[in-house]
């Protein structure tokens, strides 16, 4: 099912003037969507439905492919996402060194599970694939700086410090 981009409230988007800048520069190429889709989310803050929508049209692209590359690459992210950022590696390596329990102390001590933003808007907790640095295993990314090797502990406290939480257990 496809959904038609609303264009009636993005045509007046100066964001959407960007989007379409970026691909007017890049001759409406098929090859260049990646390129088109990091425009879009650093205009946007994520690559909603009518952008992805708008996006395959313009590139005369099915939807179902657009959609495809917004989700297997790490980097997008189809909601918006919070002031802070944690993603926890869960490659190969890192998972069978722990990142699974990372993620369960970090699902618990934020309230939210992974893929979503906390209800305040101040963090997003997301999983990638892979963040290739196999050697730090397991890791994870904290407003893009690397952290690892990691533990559930470890990580709910480097959270915690970015946050500015206050741990009153002494």
């Amino acid at each position: 099912m496809s959904v038609q981009p609303d264009v009636a409230n993005l045509s007046e988007d100066l964001r959407l003037k960007l989007v379409d800048q970026a691909m007017k520069r890049l001759q409406y190429q098929p090859d260049a969507l990646i390129e088109v889709l990091h425009t879009a989310q650093e205009t946007y803050g994520y690559l909603g439905r009518e952008i992805l929508a708008h996006v395959a049209a313009s590139l005369k692209l099915p939807e179902s492919q657009v959609f495809g590359v917004a989700t297997f690459y790490h980097v997008f992210t189809l909601r918006p996402r919070g002031e802070h950022s944690c993603i926890v590696c869960t490659g190969t390596a890192c998972y069978v060194k722990g990142a699974g329990e990372i993620v369960k102390a970090l699902e618990v001590n934020c309230g939210v599970r992974a893929g979503q933003t906390t209800e305040d808007g101040k963090l997003f907790l997301g999983t990638a694939r892979c963040l290739g640095n196999c050697s730090l295993a397991p890791l994870l990314t904290l407003d893009e700086r690397v952290c690892g090797p990691a533990t559930p502990a470890g990580a709910v406290a480097k959270l915690e410090k970015l946050m500015g939480v206050q741990n009153d257990q002494g």
